[in-house]
Order: structure tokens, then C-alpha cells, then sequence
């Protein structure tokens, strides 16, 4: 589709009022809603490059390191439409429309900072080679009760039965149909913008669950993951609950994931290139997931963006912790599902579902790239349970930054002053919450030291 498309089909839908959004650091929507007259009117929309600085907390960093990163003087971008992405708003009580936008200086160069720009060069290095990586994202969340004092520990939420989980219902099918309410909301909205959500299944947690994509072009499935946030979220909250991507909300359940498949083809035929013409796993194949298991721990502050990410990446649960790799086996950091030769893929599991999904797919691109290209040889794939081996990752998001500045081929892959940029916002949040003093410190420490 291109603009004067875009254009028809706005006229054609009847829009009246348009969504500009642009994906921030975090994953979050910013951008300006506007009349759809006027949106048809205007050569460009401008936003102050600061919007890439800009915390969860709402506040900017104040170190030299951002200083020498954003202009003091916060200058435009001119944020133009991908129309491609163009869907509507089903839940918007007047016609509405969503474009999903990227970011330009004045002199057409794309803004460095933008996590979609940063996936866009990462595929652009793919297509050079004439190859395209196919994705398919594993999507984990919970619902709970609304939480009005952030205080109090979350809850699940009460479900038709009228209560709420206690047990383990891992697969069950009733205790998804304790919401189905709030599904057959959640996959009416996504139809009408054409996502394309697969399975639904109830995860090992109380009221968790996990929905699956189809496979597809990396960009597009990272919008759609984009996309999806906002709209379970607005499902649940028009049920009385909350939808959350939190990696670890709850201190006693699993935490939640984005796991996602990988694989690339040759665009002159379409072919995996993950397999020899005999069926056999290819050299390619080897070097990529030995790229991302050289790189993975240089990549982690994309996996495990936020404080709470590292609360899922623990001993003794369900998530990876090192960067092993084997076949159909889960307790890995990379997984090869039991495929056919057209569909042998790699499964990453490290990204927690709190991540930013175009670096989060960005990042594991990236990493497999590298591999291919400096013909990284992987370890032997693990045989039994990778839980039973060595803590083989970052344990604060301050130490992935370490591997991550010591790490020059994927900064350069990235993009140096994206990288700049996401460092000194996740460490100025990193700043932020160590002045929080929580429960467990008034628990132990007051009476005691």
C-alpha cells in the first residue's frame, strides 16, 4: 500500500480521527492523535527527538552520556507513515485509525534512536545477502485484578466460576474458558486489525496465558506484537482486570515470556537456508545459533530491558539460565523444535515478555548474523536439563551493559548512538528504582541491623 492508498482507504472506512504512533524505547505508543482532514492535508508530522529519552518513569536522563546524544535544543523529526500498517481502532467510539510511523531528520536520514529503524537496518543487512528472516513471537501474559495501590501484591482475577485461581492449570481448557468473554473480545479486536493470533493456551501460572502469532516477515510481526499489547490490554480493562507483560509479576509464579522462532530463507527461491538440498541441518544453520550464543549475553539488555526481567532469569524456574542450545528441549536458551527440513528453525527463549519487540528481534538477528558471518561454531547441543549447568547470564541489567559496551560488532550493528541512547535511559531507570525501599527491606532489616 502506498500513500495514495492510504488515503483511499481512510476515505473508504470513513475515518475521522487518526492514531500517529511511534514506538518508544520501551515499547510504549507515543506520538499525536489527529483529525483524519487534517492527517490528509499536512506533508509530515513533527515530534521532538527527546521522545526516545524519555524513561517509564516519564523522566529524562541527566548524565554527559545523553547530554552528547540528544540536541539540547530538542529538535523535530518529521515522523512519516508506514501505510502498510494502517489499521483500525475497534474499541475508538468514533471510526479511528492506527498508522504506525517511522522517524527522519530534516534531510531524510532515519533517526538512529528509533527501535523500528534499528530492526529495518538489521533486515537491511539480511537482504544484502539476499536472504529474509521469517519469525514467529510466543506471547506470555497474565491477567489479574486491577491493581489500584501498586503497594499491594497482584492478584488473579475472579473468573466465571466467580474464583480465582489457586492451582497449576497448565493447557487447561476450562480455566481459559473462566475469561472467554474477555478472548472472544480480545479476538474480535484482533481480527478487525488483522493480526494474526494463532493458539491460545493457559501457561503454568495462575491465570497466565499465551498466545501465538504465525510466522511471518520479522517488521510486520514486530508491529503486530506492538499492537497486540494495547489491544488485550483494552480488552481486559473493559472486563474489570488487567492484562500484563511484566517478565515476573508475581513473586511465586513462573514468569512470562516472548519466545520466538526463527528461520531465514533465500528470496530468489524461498528456500530455508537452515537446510542442505539432502534435508540435513546446513553450516548456516550451526554458525547462526553459535552467533547468538557468543553474542547472547552482549544482547541481554534487549531481552531483559527493565528491572524485573532479571527476576525472571533465575535457578529454579522455568526460564533459560545460560545460553545453551539443544533439540527439543526447553530448558535451553536456544531450542530447535522436531521439524521437517523446509521448517527447522531456532527458538530463542531468553526475551522476557516486557521486552521491546523490534530490538528484542533486532537483537536476535543481529547476534545469529554475526555468527554467520565470522563462522562462529556453536557448543555441543545439551544433552538433559540446562537448569543442571552453570548461571551463564548477566544478573542486572548494569552488567549486561558491560558485555554490551565490550562488544563492538554488535554496537555497530545497532547502531552506536542507538546504543548510547538505550544505555543512558535504562541505567537512569536503574538510578530511579535504587532508591526504592521495598517491603522486604522494612521486613527484615528494621528491627534486625
Amino acid at each position: 500500500m502506498n500513500f495514495e492508498d492510504l488515503k483511499q482507504w481512510l476515505k473508504e472506512k470513513q475515518i475521522t480521527e487518526i492514531e500517529c504512533l511511534v514506538p518508544d524505547i520501551a515499547g510504549i505508543a507515543r506520538g499525536k492523535i489527529t483529525p483524519a482532514n487534517k492527517y490528509l492535508r499536512e506533508e509530515s508530522i513533527r515530534l521532538p527527538e527527546s521522545l526516545f529519552g524519555q524513561t517509564v518513569t516519564g523522566d529524562w536522563p541527566d548524565d554527559e552520556l545523553y547530554a552528547a546524544i540528544v540536541d539540547p535544543a530538542e529538535r523535530d523529526m518529521h515522523v512519516n507513515p508506514d501505510p502498510s500498517t494502517v489499521r483500525l481502532v475497534p474499541w475508538a467510539h468514533e471510526p479511528t485509525a492506527l498508522i504506525i510511523h517511522d522517524c527522519y531528520y530534516r534531510d531524510g536520514t532515519p533517526v538512529q534512536m528509533a527501535p523500528r529503524n534499528v530492526l529495518k537496518a538489521v533486515l537491511k543487512l539480511f537482504r544484502d545477502e539476499g536472504w529474509a528472516p521469517v519469525v514467529a513471537p510466543e506471547l506470555e501474559f497474565y491477567l489479574t485484578e486491577m491493581n489500584k495501590d501498586p503497594d499491594y501484591p497482584l492478584e488473579p482475577p475472579v473468573g466465571r466460576s466467580g474464583r480465582k485461581e489457586t492451582a497449576r492449570k497448565s493447557y487447561g481448557i476450562d480455566a481459559v474458558n473462566e475469561f472467554d468473554p474477555l478472548f472472544e473480545m480480545m479476538y474480535d479486536f484482533s481480527d478487525a486489525q488483522e493480526l494474526g493470533i494463532d493458539t491460545l493456551i493457559h501457561e503454568e501460572g495462575a491465570a497466565q496465558m499465551e498466545i501465538n502469532f504465525h510466522h511471518g516477515d520479522a517488521l510486520d510481526l514486530a508491529d503486530q506484537v506492538f499492537v497486540f499489547k494495547r489491544t488485550v490490554r483494552e480488552a481486559a480493562i473493559q472486563h474489570k482486570c488487567f492484562a500484563t507483560f511484566m517478565a515476573k509479576p508475581h513473586e511465586n509464579e513462573p514468569g512470562s515470556a516472548m519466545h520466538v522462532h526463527q528461520s531465514v530463507v533465500n528470496i530468489a527461491d524461498g528456500k530455508n537456508i537452515f537446510s542442505n538440498p539432502d534435508g540435513t541441518p546446513s553450516q548456516l544453520f550451526y554458525w547462526f545459533i553459535g552467533g547468538q550464543q557468543k553474542y547472547m549475553n552482549a544482547a541481554v539488555p534487549f531481552f531483559a530491558p527493565n528491572i524485573n526481567s532479571y527476576r525472571r532469569l533465575q535457578p529454579g524456574g522455568s526460564a533459560p539460565i545460560n545460553p545453551h542450545w539443544a533439540e527439543d528441549n526447553r530448558t535451553v536458551g536456544l531450542r530447535v523444535p522436531g521439524s521437517d527440513p523446509e521448517n527447522r528453525r531456532i527458538e530463542h527463549r531468553l526475551s522476557g515478555a516486557d521486552v521491546n519487540p523490534y530490538l528484542a528481534i533486532a537483537a536476535m538477528l543481529a547476534t545469529g548474523y554475526l555468527g554467520i558471518k565470522n563462522k562462529v561454531q556453536p557448543s555441543d547441543p545439551v544433552i538433559g536439563s540446562a537448569h543442571d549447568l552453570a548461571y551463564g547470564l548477566p544478573l542486572t541489567i548494569e552488567e549486561g551493559f558491560r558485555h554490551l559496551d565490550a562488544c563492538e560488532a554488535l554496537v555497530n550493528i545497532l547502531g552506536s548512538h542507538f546504543v548510547q541512547c538505550y544505555k543512558a535511559v535504562k541505567m537512569a531507570e536503574y538510578r530511579e528504582f535504587q532508591k526504592v525501599i521495598s517491603s522486604w527491606e522494612r521486613e527484615f532489616l528494621l528491627l534486625n541491623v
